[in-house]
């Protein structure tokens, strides 16, 4: 097994991924926008290059990045949010012309549940894509360049809400009011598990797959929310009483759990 892996976009969970990449003795070449960071990623024993993603191009040494790996992992999340946001597809095509120059043969692109937008009850792998956010249409989107390519191999993984080491979606709700959806199941999964999933993946060679990612535990979110809240000593958001009979989007990483794996980091603090 050729054990030379790209990792691009070292950000909050590319780098410890690529962290935990080198500690399996694979070849890790990892890229970041930032300059500053460059020696961060060399001392953990990443290869690094400074590659900037644009819907004009690609600026840096993305064919030194590309030319050596196998194996690509794009963790790159759309901006699209603020004044600086950008057209992520046409970031994308400008990497997909990239990796066709190269001998990448096999693609993990890390996407989102996102793409099932609002859908009702029990999503898997298997449901329709229906998303109703720039930032799911441009995934979906996004997924299918790198998926309709017959010349390498592409699985997605459509990860939940992240959580990890100082990051909870919690402390961006806490103390906000008259939130819809407190009756919504939790759609979450822990930085460990995504690293784990990932890694999984490359050893098993799970490739021309979609898996979901997210915990097997939904509690309601205002139920959730409300008791996270109270462990860090922040005030709890609070959700509007609401008799509608949505019932929200619970997401099964069905897909992981039949091949016989396990998620193993809980997503209750």
């Amino acid at each position: 097994m050729n054990k030379n892996v790209g990792v691009l976009g070292c950000g909050w969970l590319g780098l410890p991924l690529a962290k935990t990449l080198v500690e399996k003795g694979y070849t890790v070449h990892g890229s970041t926008t930032s300059s500053g960071k460059l020696n961060t990623l060399e001392k953990k024993g990443i290869t690094a290059f400074e590659i900037h993603l644009s819907e004009t191009g690609i600026q840096g040494n993305i064919q030194g990045f590309l030319s050596p790996i196998e194996t690509l992992i794009i963790d790159v999340p759309p901006k699209l949010r603020g004044k600086n946001s950008e057209n992520f597809v046409e970031k994308m095509k400008y990497l997909h012309a990239e990796i066709k120059k190269n001998k990448v043969s096999k693609i993990i692109f890390v996407s989102s549940t996102a793409v099932y937008g609002e859908a009702e009850g029990k999503v898997s792998e298997e449901s329709p894509t229906s998303p109703v956010t720039e930032s799911g249409k441009q995934l979906v989107e996004c997924e299918k360049i790198f998926r309709d390519d017959e010349s390498f191999k592409t699985t997605i993984i459509r990860f939940g809400g992240l959580i990890g080491p100082n990051r909870h979606p919690v402390t961006t709700l806490s103390g906000r009011e008259n939130l819809s959806g407190g009756n919504n199941p939790i759609n979450l999964i822990h930085l460990d598990d995504c690293i784990h999933m990932i890694t999984t993946i490359l050893e098993q060679r799970y490739w021309g797959e979609i898996f979901n990612g997210v915990y097997p535990h939904h509690p309601k979110k205002q139920v959730y929310y409300f008791e996270e809240a109270q462990k860090r000593g922040l005030p709890a958001p609070r959700y509007k009483t609401e008799s509608s009979q949505n019932k929200g989007k619970l997401v099964l990483g069905k897909n992981f759990l039949e091949k016989g794996h396990t998620f193993h980091t809980s997503v209750v603090s």
